[in-house]
């Protein structure tokens, strides 16, 4: 499966870690896992449940807290609370970045995270939580011995599965401070609720709580024979399979939120877009851009089945679309009254020495005739500058200055 690991700003301007999985088709949906307490983003569980996740169409974000795994910042000044906050943060980079995050699942103590930032993720439209506790103190079990010294010194190390961990009094006083009962009531989201009968680190009492609380809709899944970490391979497929099957519905009704432009220029990294051949014909592709999915072909006269447009067609099409959306913001920002731009393209080739205004004089160059129709009562001047404006779009600067095309093979 597509696997892409970046980074992005957390509630508290580190840099996270992040990876998403994506499937190698169209993208039924996205989800975003929040992982168990001290784990990461890499840790068993999550990793093998976005993959089989991704396999059946939904796209998974995953990400470390802060002080953990290859992020940013120290975990002994993390809280409930801080994790809440970049979980919302990791929702808007991925709604900003690729498409609106439909699911929130949350695994242990991350699904005690996620049923806390649900309201605060208004585009999610089902949340899943896995082996997690009904309220976040539970975590507070891993060192209650030491709770006291906590209290008294404001910071103690703890080992927790093995590794040592830095606990401050801050941590103890945020936890206390969050009760689940609340949140879980007034959720307004579809909630599945998948736990082990047999989990001896959050037991099934905790599910049950979350159960009652809860409206409907709701669902419960009985991971009969699971541990807490899901270490069985199977059970994370299990979880996977139910997740996909139980999700579908709420996929459906998850609109599709249009990313804002998402070049460089404004600030965020550009999305991937995917082509690959469907081999349904010769010339066939898929092209996924975040939430979109198209084709591509060529015209019957070369070989192709005319199924979508060509790849010149595209370069047209994100050269007309960027005149005309840069002809918007300019005529918005100015107040000035146009009604419609219709910008229509073509793509020729012409002989060097046929263009007057062009620095090659010898061979054949890729000429772009472009025709822009501005509806609305401008004076001559201002449709000057509109025209002005057009040559300004991003899409133009780029196709007319020097690019640079750097090509690998995949690993």
């Amino acid at each position: 499966m597509p696997h892409e690991r970046f980074q992005f700003t957390g509630s508290e301007g580190q840099q996270l870690a992040a990876a998403l999985d994506t499937p190698e088709g169209g993208i039924r949906g996205y989800a975003l896992f929040a992982h168990c307490f001290t784990c990461g983003k890499d840790v068993l569980a999550a990793s093998r449940i976005a993959l089989a996740l991704a396999s059946k169409g939904i796209a998974v974000l995953r990400f470390d807290f802060t002080g953990l795994g290859s992020s940013e910042g120290d975990f002994a000044n993390s809280t409930f609370s801080s994790n809440v906050a970049d979980l919302v943060r990791a929702a808007d980079h991925l709604r900003e970045t690729r498409g609106v995050p439909a699911i929130l699942i949350g695994h242990s103590l991350g699904g005690a995270a996620v049923l806390a930032a649900a309201d605060q993720i208004p585009d999610a439209k089902a949340v899943v939580t896995i082996a997690a506790p009904s309220d976040p103190s539970h975590v507070t079990n891993f060192f209650r011995d030491k709770i006291e010294d906590i209290r008294q010194q404001g910071k103690v190390e703890v080992s927790l599965a093995g590794r040592p961990f830095s606990i401050k009094r801050e941590f103890l006083d945020d936890i206390a401070e969050h009760s689940l009962t609340s949140h879980i009531a007034k959720l307004h989201k579809a909630l599945l609720i998948m736990h082990s009968p047999t989990d001896d680190t959050v037991s099934i009492d905790n599910a049950t709580k979350i159960f009652v609380t809860a409206r409907h809709p709701k669902s419960f899944v009985s991971l009969s024979d699971a541990d807490h970490l899901l270490t069985d391979r199977g059970d994370a497929a299990y979880v996977a399979d139910m997740i996909a099957a139980w999700a579908s519905r709420y996929l459906a009704s998850a609109a599709p939120q249009q990313a804002a432009d998402s070049g460089q220029d404004q600030g965020q990294g550009p999305r991937l877009v995917v082509v690959r051949e469907t081999r349904d014909s010769r010339f066939q592709n898929t092209v996924t851009v975040g939430p979109h999915h198209l084709l591509a072909d060529e015209p019957a006269a070369v070989g192709g089945a005319d199924s979508g447009p060509g790849p010149y067609d595209y370069v047209l099409a994100g050269l007309g679309a960027c005149t005309s959306m840069t002809m918007r913001m300019y005529a918005e920002r100015k107040s000035l009254p146009l009604d419609r731009v219709t910008v229509t393209l073509s793509h020729s080739k012409i002989h060097a020495e046929d263009c007057a205004e062009c620095e090659t004089r010898v061979g054949m160059l890729d000429q772009f005739d472009r025709v822009i129709s501005m509806e609305g009562t401008l004076d001559a001047e201002q449709r000057k500058k509109l025209m002005e404006i057009a040559d300004k779009c991003p899409v133009h600067r780029t196709l007319t200055s020097e690019i640079h095309i750097v090509t690998k093979a995949a690993d």
